[in-house]
Order: structure tokens, then C-alpha cells, then sequence
């Protein structure tokens, strides 16, 4: 970003210049710099320099072509630059952010100073550190395949999404949770509430057996055929994320300090609507830590690291800066929101795993 500001300070005061030099030649009869290469310096990115080189040396003000041919160019320009300003997100030009990095951990550098948290092989700090993210840059797509407005994302995470409005706040969490556990061969240990109480655990539905729902009254029946694979793993996940919601995860997790902020724990607001967000990673410096935060949103929606609005050029949120309520891009979460789902034990998050 800077290098473009450099270059359009460079190129404008050199056409300024050159807008003199012209108009000393015309003065002395000599050898004049052609109408086409003070147009050019204009295209370039010096108009201003231009309008401003007319004005004060008096050059080329009583040709009436040439003042439109700059005037035209200048406002081109503008526009351009403003539309440009409008469309970027500064977060994306953090230098903690490695435009390269294929996983989260090799995406985003920690603060100076700081360095991430033990993540123990098969641990979640592990899991999320080696997630896959789509390119730099890339736009956060909807179910629908339409890209999301705004600029929340300064990363996107390469998740499954699916084509239907159902993979919202709470589902990208229960998604990862499940993720996790299924890559770590625990994927017995796969189970989540739906908001009327019923537990719906994956070896169940993989056993064959499906739901029926009357209200509140959910109930398995024989339905299908024993699998495992990944088309009916998507088929229970989306099951899921039909009957469970901010609610459900409400009555899965427990309050927590945040000064113990652990990789897995979440900022929650139950209800309709609802949000929440996920803690990807944690780093610490002399006994303070960061994290990053990542959500889905509604409509379903890739899930994605979000920016830290404190900090335009760092997208790490600092613990002893945290103060209530707490306001993210999208949310702002009350005291008490801070919480941890109960799907894992001791010692799967990385850290001590309380």
C-alpha cells in the first residue's frame, strides 16, 4: 500500500516538473517536450501533477482540447483511486497476514514477541492450525455461490459449505468440533443436541437409524442402511444443523474466564437471532495472549477469520483489551458470553485442555 502512495507522489511531482521544463522551453524557442508524453505522465497516475504544472507555470491553459483531455484524465483518476479505496480492506494488508500461507498457523504470523500455545499432536489447537485456507484475498461466498458485502474476512477457511441456508454461526462451530473428532478417529464421540433436548450422535445415525420430528417429540427409527461415509457424515451434519442452533449450544457449553482463552472456546449470545464466534488460535507474550476469532454468519457462509477493528493492521484480539460488551465486526457479545462447549476432554485443545 505504501509503495502505491510513494509512486503517486513520485510520478506527480515529476510531471509537475516536466510541465515546468516544457514551459521554459516554449519561453527559450527550444526544443519542446511533445503534447503526447505530458498527456501520457497525466495517464500515468500525475494528473495532478498536471492541472497543478498548468496552473502555476500558466502552460497549455488557452488549449482548450488539451485542458479537456486533462480534466477528463483527472476525473477518471479519481474516481478510480476512490473506488479503490472504497473496495479494499486494509486488514488484508496487515503484516502479520502471509499472503502464501496454505494453513491458518502458516497464514498468520503471531505479534512480535508472542508465540503460539503448545498444540500437542492431535490436539483441536493442532487441527485448526493445519486447516486449509482458500487463497489470499479470496471473497466469502454465500450458500448461494453469491459473495458476502462487507469486509469482515481476512481469511477464509477451506470448510465444506453445502448449498442449502442451513451451515450458519452455531453449525460452523459444531462443524469443526466434528471435523476434529472425526480426523482424530474419534468419531464415536460425535453428538450434539438438538434445541428440544434430544441428542443426536453420529454412530447412531451411522448404525442406519434416522429422526422423526413432531415438535419437541424426536424419535430414531430404522431408516437406512449402515455407513460411515462421507455423503451421510454431511447428511447427519445438516441434520444437525436443522433442530440445533445458538440455543442448543448454549446448554453444551460453560462459562470460562477469558485470561484462560484456550483454542475451541467461543464468544456466545444465545437466541434468535444468536451469534457466535470461534477461537482458531491463541499466542502469548510474558503471560498475556491473543487469539483469532473466525464465524459463519447467516445466510450460511464460508466460515472466516474476522478482523480486529482495534487494530486495522493486526487481526488479533489481546485479552487484557477485551472489555464488555464486546463488539466484533458483525456482533457485540455482553459479559458472561465467553464460554467452552463441553465436546471435548481433558487435554484435546492443546494447553492443559481444561
Amino acid at each position: 500500500m505504501k509503495y502505491f502512495w510513494i509512486y503517486l507522489a513520485v510520478i506527480n511531482v515529476f510531471t509537475f516538473v516536466m510541465y515546468g521544463v516544457d514551459k521554459r522551453k516554449a519561453k527559450e524557442g527550444a526544443w519542446r517536450i511533445r503534447e503526447s508524453v505530458l498527456l501520457l505522465l497525466a495517464a500515468a497516475g500525475g494528473s495532478i501533477g498536471a492541472l497543478f504544472g498548468m496552473l502555476v507555470f500558466h502552460h497549455k491553459t488557452k488549449k482548450a482540447p488539451f485542458k479537456v483531455r486533462i480534466a477528463i484524465i483527472l476525473v477518471l483518476q479519481i474516481i478510480a483511486v476512490g473506488a479503490w479505496l472504497y473496495l479494499r480492506n486494509p486488514a488484508l494488508e496487515s503484516p502479520l497476514i502471509r499472503e502464501d500461507g496454505k494453513t491458518l498457523s502458516e497464514r498468520f504470523a503471531t505479534p512480535e514477541g508472542y508465540t503460539r500455545t503448545e498444540a500437542p499432536a492431535g490436539s483441536m489447537a493442532a487441527f485448526l492450525r493445519g486447516y486449509a485456507m482458500e487463497p489470499h484475498g479470496s471473497k466469502v461466498k454465500r450458500y448461494d455461490g453469491r459473495t458476502k458485502s462487507g469486509k469482515t474476512a481476512v481469511a477464509v477457511f477451506s470448510m465444506h459449505l453445502g448449498t442449502e441456508n442451513l451451515q450458519q454461526c452455531a453449525d460452523s462451530v459444531m462443524r469443526m468440533y466434528a471435523e476434529y473428532l472425526r480426523a482424530s478417529g474419534r468419531e464415536d464421540e460425535i453428538a450434539f443436541h438438538f434445541v428440544s433436548g434430544f441428542l443426536c450422535d453420529w454412530p447412531t445415525y451411522r448404525s442406519g437409524k434416522r429422526v422423526t420430528v413432531d415438535g419437541n417429540d424426536v424419535q430414531w427409527y430404522d431408516g437406512a442402511a449402515e455407513s460411515g461415509s462421507d455423503e451421510t457424515f454431511e447428511e447427519y451434519l445438516e441434520l444437525v444443523f436443522t433442530y440445533a442452533s445458538t440455543l442448543s449450544l448454549w446448554e453444551e457449553s460453560v462459562e470460562v474466564p477469558l485470561a484462560d482463552v484456550q483454542v475451541g472456546d467461543i464468544f456466545l449470545r444465545a437466541g434468535s437471532p444468536g451469534h457466535v464466534v470461534l477461537v482458531v488460535d491463541v499466542c502469548e507474550k510474558d503471560g498475556k495472549k491473543a487469539f483469532l476469532l473466525a464465524q459463519g454468519s447467516m445466510p450460511a457462509q464460508q466460515f472466516h477469520v474476522i478482523r480486529n477493528d482495534a487494530h486495522t493492521d493486526d487481526p488479533w484480539y489481546y485479552v487484557d483489551e477485551i472489555t464488555y460488551p464486546f463488539e466484533t465486526p458483525e456482533y457485540t457479545f455482553d459479559a458472561g458470553s465467553f464460554r467452552r462447549p463441553g465436546y471435548l476432554t481433558v487435554g484435546d485443545r492443546g494447553e492443559d485442555g481444561k
